[in-house]
C-alpha cells in the first residue's frame, strides 16, 4: 500500500468500468434494490441478446433469400412474415422492409433521428450506427462514408439511403457474391455480415469468408 500520494491504493475499492456502463450497472442495481426489476428477467434478456439474436439471423435471412426465389418474393411482399418464418421475430422486429442490392443501386440504412434498428435480424445496433456523425453524414455524403468502411462501388452505381423508423426498419439484401453456385444455405450465410445488411459492407467473397466476424 503506498501512501506516497496521500491515498490508499485498494484495487477492490475502485470501480473499473467507466461512462455509460457505469451508469447503466448503477441504475441496474437501483432497480433491483427497490424491486421494480427481477433479476431473472435481466439476465434472460441478456442471454437471448448473446446467444439468440443477431446478425447470424440476418445472415440465414439472406443466405435464404439468395437460395429460395418464393421465399424472396415473400420477403417482398411482407417481409415482417418472412422473416418470423425462419423464427426471428419480436421487438423492434414488427415492421420490416427489405432494400435488394443490384448491379445498378447499392442502399444503406441509417436512423437520421436516434438508432431505430431491427434487433432480431440484426441484434443490438453498433456504436457508430448510434452516433451522430454517422445519423448526420449518412445522408449528406454516402459515397465518403461508405470508403470510410471500406466500400468502393463501380463509378455510376446509385446509393440509395433508407431512414429506419419506429414504423419501418430495413434489412439489407447484398448481391450474391460469383462462384457461390450450388452453395448450401448455411455456406451463403458464412459470406453475409452485419455491416452488408446495414449497406455499409458488401458480402464476402467465397475466398475471403474464412476467419471473418459479423
Amino acid at each position: 500500500m503506498g501512501k506516497d500520494d496521500g491515498h490508499d491504493h485498494h484495487d477492490h475499492e475502485h470501480s473499473h468500468l467507466e461512462g455509460m456502463e457505469l451508469k447503466v450497472r448503477t441504475l441496474e442495481s437501483l432497480l433491483v434494490e427497490k424491486g421494480y426489476v427481477d433479476p431473472g428477467a435481466l439476465d434472460e434478456i441478456v442471454e437471448t441478446y448473446e446467444t439468440r439474436v443477431g446478425p447470424r439471423n440476418g445472415a440465414k435471412v439472406v443466405a435464404r433469400a439468395w437460395s429460395d426465389a418464393a421465399y424472396l418474393e415473400r420477403l417482398r411482399e411482407d417481409a415482417t412474415a418472412a422473416i418470423a418464418e425462419l423464427g426471428f421475430s419480436g421487438r423492434q422486429g414488427e415492421h420490416m422492409r427489405i432494400v435488394e442490392n443490384t448491379a445498378e443501386v447499392h442502399n444503406m440504412v441509417v436512423c437520421t433521428l436516434c438508432s431505430c434498428y431491427p434487433w432480431p435480424v440484426l441484434g443490438l445496433p453498433p456504436v457508430w450506427y448510434k452516433s451522430a456523425p454517422y445519423r448526420s453524414r449518412a445522408v449528406s455524403e454516402p459515397e465518403t462514408v461508405l470508403a470510410e468502411f471500406g466500400v468502393k462501388l463501380p463509378e455510376g452505381k446509385t446509393i440509395r439511403v433508407w431512414d429506419s423508423t419506429a414504423e419501418m426498419r430495413y434489412l439489407v439484401i447484398p448481391e450474391r457474391p460469383p462462384q457461390t453456385q450450388g452453395w448450401d444455405e448455411e455456406q451463403l450465410a458464412a459470406l453475409v455480415t452485419r455491416d452488408s445488411m446495414i449497406g455499409t459492407g458488401l458480402a464476402l467473397s467465397p475466398g475471403a469468408a474464412s476467419g471473418q466476424a459479423t
